[in-house]
């Protein structure tokens, strides 16, 4: 896709102003969000990521459509996963549900920066070194096998090596100081135990995005089609966690289906220059396919489970 400078300044632009309408408006005064606002949000978000991938069908065809789409669904799948470590890291250091969106801004902001700055690489490296997509390929389908066998072990924030960094070197507090993340006491600035939480969350999403950037150059090498749909699936990432937090032993079978879409591209990342090439519209019903069977199975299994008195993550 021929943008342009004006196109990725723009879009950068846009970006930054939704995300000050959040802050600024949206969130100008901290609290939880209902359950009802979080999925107005949430459904905000989907709608203006489905709606740019529009614009990309409308003035550059169909086929970059489908590599948006499928990069999109790649992202926000593998999200849920982001979703159930946020909610570790929150009930681990206490936070206020009332300044957990604030976390998650300024988190998702920083990963924002970052992705960007990890798909410029990704593809500097892909030009540079074109075999580097087959050891992409390898690395995502060892970590589908991987996430098929692993099993779940509770996350010991503490033994972060992010933490144990920043207790070490970053003077801090140790108590709260309501929604702050910078104090001066003592002559002093002091980082709060919230400014360790936008760091633990940082941290952690620099894991998620060695799995998820690879996974979207199995469908797309567009650098503009990698960026925005990274850029929109993390961006409804806040409201997302609001809204599920609470459900997500619903989701038990999405894992297979992530750990089945991750070998598949891996697949498909080995195959791109061979007779053997996956077509960019397979991939996409590939994908939509195995979310859609995943969610269904697991919502007949909660339901299931509920006939027998049972909890959905038992």
């Amino acid at each position: 896709m021929d943008v342009g400078i004006t196109g990725w300044v723009a879009f950068n632009v846009a970006i930054l102003l939704l995300l000050a309408f959040d802050l600024g408006v949206a969130q100008r005064r901290p609290h939880e969000p209902t359950l009802r606002e979080a999925a107005v949000w949430s459904v905000f978000w989907i709608i203006l990521g489905l709606g740019f991938g529009g614009y990309i069908w409308w003035g550059y065809g169909a086929e970059r459509f489908q590599e948006y789409l499928a990069g999109y669904l790649i992202e926000k799948s593998l999200s849920v996963d982001n979703i159930f470590v946020f909610y570790v890291i929150f009930s681990y250091f206490g936070v206020d549900p009332a300044l957990r969106h604030r976390v998650l801004f300024w988190g998702i902001l920083g990963a924002l920066i970052m992705r960007g700055t990890m798909i410029a690489l990704g593809v500097y490296l892909i030009a540079k070194f074109h075999w580097i997509l087959y050891v992409f390929g390898v690395i995502l389908i060892i970590t589908g096998i991987r996430m098929l066998f692993h099993r779940e072990e509770k996350l010991s924030v503490e033994e972060l090596w992010i933490v144990r960094l920043a207790r070490r070197f970053v003077p801090m507090t140790s108590s709260w100081r309501g929604s702050h993340f910078f104090v001066r006491e003592g002559g002093r600035l002091l980082a709060t135990p919230l400014f360790l939480v936008v760091l633990v969350v940082e941290a952690t999403d620099v894991v998620f995005a060695i799995d998820s950037i690879p996974a979207i150059f199995a469908v797309t090498r567009d650098p503009f089609i990698v960026y925005t749909s990274n850029v929109f699936a993390i961006l409804g990432l806040r409201a997302l966690f609001f809204l599920l937090a609470g459900i997500i032993p619903l989701f038990y079978y999405l894992k297979i289906a992530l750990s089945a879409i991750l070998s598949f591209v891996g697949v498909k990342m080995l195959l791109a220059d061979t007779a053997w090439k996956i077509p960019t519209h397979v991939s996409l019903w590939v994908i939509v396919c195995l979310l859609t069977v995943a969610i269904a199975a697991s919502w007949l299994r909660a339901r299931w489970l509920a006939t027998k008195g049972a909890r959905p993550s038992e």
